[in-house]
């Protein structure tokens, strides 16, 4: 068997060389076991990664240190990735499994950053060589032979990726003293040198930073000042070049750089994201100072930026949801290169629609079932009693919107109450997180069987009417506001439901604007009724109509739901889906157990109510489980969104796509995929390239391969690719020979392509174009 470091050392030198690299190849296998090298990311036969598990000792000491490593070796233009692999890829995981030895952290020497051409996406790794490495500490009752193994997992790429898996194992004898290894302590100690130094290690650097403000704010710019300083605490007087800071993940804030103004001295540039994490967002990284000309010295940056608080008007919490793009898809990965959207309250139209709905929605609240029907009653009483005060119409009326008002208040500081109570266990995320979706689309469902009658459900205004009707004067016209507004309340509760979910995407002002808005609505009609003698005497009459109303709004709350399950769709997928709707028909058999209830008395309606709990509970228990399907859809939902009528691919979709006599054109994709982006966002989303997809009435499907599936990877595997990407054009004339394009798009390959398959045509349409290239 040819040793996997023996086609790398062949391939660097040429001539006589080859000779001498055999023989390196084959000493280099004599001096490690079999086991402990293997290669990986087969590509057209050939492995592109090849690893090999190393020791720095021969023999350890229990009780003693040593240092274990996995050494990766990659084909010229290939790469692996570091722990931040950056705006794409896959972090290196190396697993070890050494029983009797503690293994401390990895160790990553400093990485090398990637491009693309446009500047798009920019990733961290490293091609060539590179060895990770950990401490290791043997146990102090160790003896005999330890087994050492490591399991990486990887991803290699170059134009495309292919995940790369490798176990490796070996032994190493327990002696009475650690014996080092004089061919690889050196390398061990080579690699030591490109990591990193801790802060706190004697003799690093010290770095410090200042910002230019005292906190950051979700969603724009920061700025500050990085000082660094040798040991001694003197100022360091060296150089830096190429990329040298590399932005470790920092959660709470979107991009940061650091530009050398002076010696020791580098300008911060930052940008925070739109939601505001969970305590202070740190500073880290890895700095590397110095040049090639004088050495490199490299340090970890690990610093306190600054406590992060929510845009003026924007609430700490996620940001809207909407269709995510192929940019969205890249910013998965901190740093994300991503303008952040501006906060609720910075746009003026975004509150002033907010508001004048909010306004429109309380106007409408007095057409309600269980608010009109009082509306004249109450009309022609207040009407009344106002006129035995003449000159004080004005008064009574702005009493009794001060009573709505002051309701409507009290309402808001619940919204924000139990925001708060909701940003303090992690509620925030709203519409992204399945089960707040199954809630909401619940509550819908529940109130338009309730507006279809199948139950009723009411607040039980009779003891506030009563304590109403034995005030006087102004006060009984504020407790009219707040009886018209106890009344609305069950009636209400959608539209007040629009109000909580803009609140949660809002500053406090602007929730209390809403409710203002919501309640100044409310009290205007009542006000119009008592202002214009004679009005009272116009209002329809109480019928049938208001019944078919309610009703009618039954449909429009189902209609919503609809929306909700579409949302469960993004987030969970089909399944997720299913297991929606099947909850919401456990909801209305729980909502009809309780409007059967209703006509019941005594223990016969205990038990029915007690059914009614034990079928929503069991429902939600077997029904409300979307982790599984959440992580199987976790990033597919953004790779088919970002292409334009695209759907999942499917063998049987593709084929009567095809009976169809439609053209195919199937993208074989991953979120961790550099090419990948680049084509979708360079090619795949031009509208040159969509128009000739509907011109040619092309069936567009997408294989999310981001998590490995063994129906793609078969795929692959037929047309002699071991990853992503790959694009495939099928012709309904001859869908057993499909076009494989070249893993860089351009416009006019994708679109000759599509056009001379959609010229093939059906055999039933006789076409005579060659159908695929040879």
């Amino acid at each position: 068997m040819t040793h996997p470091w023996s086609k790398r050392s062949g391939s660097r030198l040429g001539g006589l060389g080859v000779v001498g690299a055999l023989l390196l190849a084959t000493w280099a296998q004599a001096s490690l076991p079999p086991t402990a090298v293997g290669s990986t990311a087969p590509d057209e036969g050939d492995p592109r990664l090849e690893g090999a598990l190393l020791l720095d000792a021969t023999q350890v000491k229990a009780g003693g240190d040593f240092r274990v490593g996995v050494r990766l070796k990659m084909d010229p233009e290939w790469h692996v990735y570091w722990k931040n692999p950056g705006d794409s890829g896959l972090a290196t995981d190396v697993s070890w499994d050494i029983p009797g030895v503690t293994v401390g952290e990895l160790r990553w020497p400093f990485p090398s950053t990637f491009r693309t051409p446009d500047g798009f996406i920019t990733t961290h790794g490293y091609h060539d060589e590179v060895l990770l490495f950990a401490p290791a500490h043997v146990a102090q009752n160790a003896s005999g032979t330890l087994n050492v193994s490591a399991a990486v997992d990887a991803l290699a790429c170059k134009v495309h990726c292919i995940p790369a898996q490798l176990v490796l194992t070996r032994t190493v004898p327990v002696g009475p003293e650690t014996v080092l290894d004089p061919e690889f302590a050196p390398r061990f100690d080579a690699a030591q040198a490109q990591v990193p130094a801790p802060v706190e290690a004697q003799g690093a650097p010290r770095v410090a930073l200042a910002l230019d403000g005292t906190t950051l704010t979700a969603g724009k710019p920061f700025t500050g000042k990085l000082t660094v300083t040798a040991a001694d605490g003197k100022p360091f007087a060296g150089d830096v070049e190429g990329d040298f800071f590399v932005p470790g993940r920092i959660l709470g804030v979107d991009t940061v750089k650091l530009k050398q103004t002076a010696p020791g001295t580098f300008a911060l540039e930052g940008q925070a994201s739109s939601v505001v994490p969970k305590g202070e967002p740190r500073l880290t990284g890895a700095l590397r100072l110095g040049t090639k000309a004088t050495g490199f010295t490299a340090v970890d940056v690990d610093t306190a930026l600054a406590p992060m608080v929510a845009a003026a008007g924007a609430a700490a919490g996620p940001a809207p949801l909407k269709v995510p793009s192929v940019k969205d898809a890249v910013g998965k990965v901190q740093p994300a290169v991503a303008a952040a959207p501006a906060a609720a309250g910075e746009s003026p139209l975004g509150l002033g629609v907010a508001l004048l709905f909010a306004f429109l929605g309380g106007a409408l609240l007095n057409l309600m079932p269980c608010v009109f029907p009082v509306l004249a009653l109450k009309a022609y009483g207040f009407t009344r009693m106002v006129q035995e005060e003449r000159g004080k119409v004005a008064p009574h009326a702005a009493a009794y919107a001060g009573g709505i008002l002051a309701t409507m208040l009290l309402l808001a500081g619940a919204v924000l109450a139990v925001r708060a109570g909701g940003a303090s266990v992690g509620w925030g995320f709203q519409f992204q997180e399945p089960l707040f979706v199954a809630g909401v689309s619940a509550v819908l469902v529940a109130f338009a069987l309730n507006l279809f009658g199948v139950y009723t459900l009411g607040a039980d205004g009779t003891a506030l009417a009563g304590k109403v009707d034995q005030s006087h004067g102004l006060m009984r016209s504020a407790g009219e506001g707040v009886l018209a507004v106890v009344l609305a309340t069950p009636c209400s509760a959608p539209l007040l439901g629009t109000a909580v979910g803009f609140a949660f995407a809002a500053g406090p002002a602007t929730v209390v604007a809403v409710f203002m808005a919501l309640g100044l609505g409310l009290a205007l009609p009542f006000c119009l009724l008592v202002l214009v003698p004679g009005l009272a005497k116009r209002l329809p009459k109480p019928g049938m109509w208001m019944e078919r109303g309610k009703q009618f709004l039954g449909f429009a709350l189902l209609g919503t739901t609809v929306w909700l399950v579409w949302v469960m769709g993004g987030l969970a997928g089909v399944d997720g889906m299913a297991r929606l709707l099947a909850f919401l028909i456990a909801v209305g058999l729980v909502t009809w157990l309780y409007g059967q209830s209703q006509g019941l008395e005594g223990g016969r309606r205990g038990v029915t109510v007690a059914l009614a709990a034990l079928v929503l509970v069991g429902a939600g228990v077997v029904a409300l489980r979307f982790e599984e399907a959440q992580a199987s859809l976790e990033t597919r939902g953004a790779a088919v969104a970002s292409h334009g009528g695209a759907q999942a691919w499917d063998e049987a979709a593709v084929t009567a796509a095809l009976a169809a006599g439609q053209p195919v054109f199937v993208d074989f994709t991953a979120d961790w995929c550099l090419t990948c982006k680049f084509n979708e966002r360079t090619v795949l989303s031009r509208d040159d390239v969509r128009q000739a997809f509907l011109k040619h009435n092309v069936a567009f499907f997408v294989a999310d391969w981001t998590r490995r599936d063994a129906r793609i990877t078969t795929k692959l595997a037929e047309h002699g690719r071991a990853g992503v990407p790959m694009y495939l054009v099928l012709s309904p004339g001859a869908p057993d020979k499909p076009e494989v394009l070249n893993e860089l798009l351009t416009a006019d390959s994708v679109i000759q392509a599509v056009q001379r398959a959609a010229e093939c045509g059906s055999p039933l349409k006789g076409g005579s174009v060659v159908c695929a290239r040879p």
